[in-house]
């Protein structure tokens, strides 16, 4: 097949665009080389960058995308700003590329007049569940508001039933649940999902959107502040510097390896698989945040002071496990990669690359600044 890969010179895009070269499609793919994921000079890998065509320009240009998918049998849309904390205050920049960039890839299909485009599979994300599926002691399902700035400053960091006010307890997001994003890029990530399910239906063509968990491996940006707590505590490890952990450490997320990412994705391409869907690409297990901190320095030996300091940033969710009972049904999904053996892959190739200069410190510094980052009273 002829495969647009949007935001293909990423960390999802490389490694989807190498499996579909393994597999015999032509690829394109479509990148801007934003420089906070990239850095001043990005390009593709040397590995990729004879055997694709690239095009170099941003999804929200509407020339270059109707340049893009005329031919193309699918596309991947991949193309998106990623940062939860960073959309709470950069709402027009996501709005624009998150919507905005998907809007213009669903007009250029509308208007071109020999589309050949059967197919499209948009990367959501499990920030549009919010915190999330939850049941109470006595067995009643529940989908608990966004945490309180006052909760969480007085160290009540777990979600509560939003009638009662009582505990309740994590249960494994199924795709029907609630949707109720907590951050900004939650939102746009529902509603470009929404968006390309709908326009599926308007124009025939096959939509699976895919409700990404936390997904990390070698490859991903270890410069972004805003893209994986993997790559920021292990370039603060490798340097031995103070690591501090919010919350109490026991926030926890389904971390799900790239290569298992991957192989949801290409899937998806099969023609067995029609209509509109959506499905939850995970692990189906959660790692606590305080686990994570503890298994990076034990890789590098780090002598970092760690700190838990109950800081916490407004948008952030407590718990995310995905329920991976459709995918499996729908495309034969199951994760093959523990956490353990794909973070010492991760530790491995990031201990490989040069440490960037680290701007997490002015990430943090920017979301107080707007209010959005708390410490502990």
């Amino acid at each position: 097949m002829k495969v647009l890969v949007t935001g293909g010179a990423g960390f999802i895009g490389t490694h989807t665009t190498r499996r579909l070269l393994t597999e015999g499609h032509e690829v394109t793919v479509l990148d801007n080389f934003s420089p906070q994921i990239h850095g001043q000079d990005g390009s593709l890998p040397l590995d990729l960058a004879p055997h694709v065509e690239l095009i170099r320009g941003d999804v929200r240009d509407a020339e270059i995308v109707r340049k893009a998918v005329r031919g193309k049998n699918v596309v991947i849309h991949l193309a998106a700003e990623t940062g939860t904390g960073q959309s709470m205050y950069e709402v027009v920049r996501y709005q624009d590329v998150n919507i905005g960039g998907t809007a213009v890839l669903l007009q250029a299909l509308s208007d071109d007049p020999h589309r050949e485009v059967s197919k499209v599979v948009v990367a959501s994300s499990r920030a549009i569940y919010g915190e999330g599926k939850y049941k109470t002691a006595g067995g009643r399902v529940v989908y608990p508001n966004p945490r309180t700035v006052e909760a969480m400053k007085l160290g009540q960091f777990e979600p509560v039933d939003p009638t009662t006010g009582e505990t309740v307890s994590l249960l494994p997001t199924t795709e029907d649940s609630l949707l109720h994003p907590t951050s900004f890029y939650g939102l746009t990530k529902q509603v470009q999902e929404q968006m390309v399910l709908l326009w599926g239906c308007t124009l025939s063509f096959s939509a699976v959107a895919l409700r990404y968990q936390n997904v990390y491996g070698p490859g991903q940006s270890l410069r972004n502040p805003y893209t994986g707590i993997l790559a920021i505590f292990s370039n603060q490890a490798r340097k031995n510097e103070p690591i501090y952990i919010f919350e109490d450490g026991q926030e926890s997320r389904d971390f799900v390896y790239i290569d298992d990412v991957v192989e949801a994705t290409i899937r998806c391409l099969s023609d067995d698989l029609q209509g509109t869907k959506s499905l939850n690409v995970g692990s189906g297990k959660g790692t606590t945040v305080q686990e994570v901190v503890t298994s990076i320095c034990d890789f590098f030996g780090a002598t970092s002071p760690i700190s838990t300091t109950g800081a916490f940033r407004q948008g952030d969710i407590r718990h995310s496990l995905a329920d991976l009972s459709l995918v499996k049904q729908e495309i034969g999904y199951e994760p093959k990669v523990s956490f353990g053996e794909g973070l010492s892959k991760f530790l491995q190739w990031a201990a490989s690359q040069d440490a960037p200069e680290s701007n997490y410190q002015e990430s943090l510094n920017q979301m107080r600044d707007k209010g959005l980052f708390h410490t502990h009273s």
